[in-house]
């Protein structure tokens, strides 16, 4: 079959299609979580980031938090965080990460943060303590976390991997060829040596790409091998969506059938676990991925 007939392209189109809506959320499951994340003023990105798999994810009893603020020392032409100059480090703030964990029943929890270039570990020591204080509030719970590159500095990262989360995950975001427009001050390679180095630790591994920003198809096969050879295990493959004008276009829309397609092939490419679609976001099914 030629890749002409396997592989559906389309114009760039600021429409967003069919597939791309999304119902409200609801349940009982989301409507309680809802209500104590309201009630007592808890912080979540899935919240705050509007993802559409909100209602799904705390349905199964997961969520995202972030922490080391809302400030970002990087200035990604993806993301809608604010960039400038962080406050101080709340040393407070893995207690109350652990405390909100334990009261909306997490499950599993997703931890991500800010890039904090402005501190001499990374914002490293507070990753590590948030991790202890969720397990020793909420030992049943299971974590990811979700982590910046600490600028290569791998004594660092060893600080977060020395707490041994059950998954550690560093995004790639893109492909070689548009890190630099997609990820200003990140380099590609510097991410794959972190996943390698997380890899050879011995802990699970993954990481995950947006699609839609004008990279080939070509192209998103060689990031999959080149995650493959980094020990990468779990992959996640979304649609990249333009937060505000400011930010990158959309390049296109890519299809359900591609996304299955890419699935089915980073599946025969070695990866233990591909989710792959549309609204797929890097916690999406974040605790299937123990598995």
């Amino acid at each position: 079959m030629s890749e002409k007939e396997t592989i559906t392209r389309e114009k760039p189109n600021y429409k967003k299609p069919s597939w791309l809506k999304v119902k409200l959320p609801t349940g009982k499951e989301y409507k309680k979580v809802r209500s104590l994340v309201s009630t007592h003023k808890l912080h979540t990105i899935c919240e705050s980031g509007n993802c559409p798999n909100m209602g799904e994810c705390w349905g199964a009893g997961t969520a995202t938090f972030m922490i080391l603020g809302n400030i970002c020392t990087r200035s990604c032409g993806f993301c809608a965080v604010a960039t400038g100059r962080p406050k101080a480090v709340d040393l407070e703030e893995p207690k109350r990460v652990a405390d909100s964990v334990k009261l909306m029943s997490v499950k599993h929890c997703v931890i991500t943060s800010v890039d904090r270039d402005d501190l001499k570990d990374g914002g490293a020591n507070i990753w590590a303590e948030t991790i202890r204080e969720v397990r020793k509030i909420s030992p049943g719970t299971t974590m990811e976390t979700l982590i910046p590159d600490f600028k290569g500095e791998m004594e660092n990262l060893q600080i977060v991997i020395d707490e041994a989360p059950e998954i550690i995950s560093h995004n790639l975001e893109t492909v070689r060829r548009l890190t630099k427009q997609v990820r200003i001050q990140a380099k590609y390679d510097r991410s794959l040596d972190v996943l390698k180095y997380i890899s050879n630790a011995g802990i699970r591994t993954k990481s995950g790409v947006m699609l839609g920003l004008g990279e080939t198809h070509d192209e998103v096969l060689e990031t999959m091998d080149d995650l493959i050879n980094s020990g990468v295990h779990v992959l996640t493959l979304g649609q990249y969506l333009q937060p505000t004008p400011k930010h990158l276009v959309v390049e296109e829309f890519i299809t359900p059938e591609l996304f299955s397609e890419y699935k089915e092939i980073g599946l025969k490419k070695g990866f233990k676990y591909v989710e792959s679609g549309p609204l797929v976001r890097s916690s999406y099914h974040a605790e299937k991925h123990l598995a």
